[in-house]
């Protein structure tokens, strides 16, 4: 069996991220800024305690115009605390089973507890051309772990090599 291509091998490192108490003005300059749709939010010690995404950063306007609620406050007030991570010596395949069954974009990668970088869906996009640039598919990567039914049809399809 082909060697599996890992997280870390396509993952972003360098990230635009936001602690807790950032005010949530400052946070949408600094992800316009950057061009990013979102930035892990972590603490003091680099801890992941959430992302906060465009779409987080809406329900800003929607409280303002829906709810009569002055605008604003801490990053804290609108992020995500309930997300899916991925481990760096994960296979992308799990990160591709995860982006199948959730709307998300990007997905943390955490070691330890600890924030390492993210990967998103046109990195796992990225490893799947390496995986069929560099080696052919044999029937069984349709046995791998992570792999869906979705993929498995797919790789099923692909000309393999016994």
């Amino acid at each position: 069996m082909s060697k599996p291509i890992l997280v870390r091998e396509f993952m972003a490192t360098g990230l635009v991220t936001l602690q807790p108490a950032t005010p949530i003005f400052q946070a949408i300059t600094l992800l316009l800024k950057n061009r990013v749709s979102g930035a892990p939010v972590v603490d003091e010690t680099g801890t992941l305690v959430g992302v906060l995404s465009e779409k987080d950063c809406l329900r800003v306007f929607a409280n303002e115009a829906f709810f009569s609620q002055s605008a604003g406050g801490p990053v804290s007030d609108y992020m995500t605390t309930n997300m899916k991570t991925v481990d760096p010596d994960d296979d992308v395949f799990k990160a591709a089973d995860l982006f199948l069954k959730h709307s998300f974009r990007r997905l943390p990668v955490v070691e330890d507890g600890r924030l390492v970088g993210q990967i998103s869906r046109r990195d796992v996009l990225k490893a799947s051309l390496k995986l069929v640039q560099d080696s052919p598919i044999k029937k069984e990567w349709t046995d791998a772990k992570y792999i869906t039914d979705e993929i498995k049809a797919v790789l099923a399809d692909r000309p393999h090599n016994d």
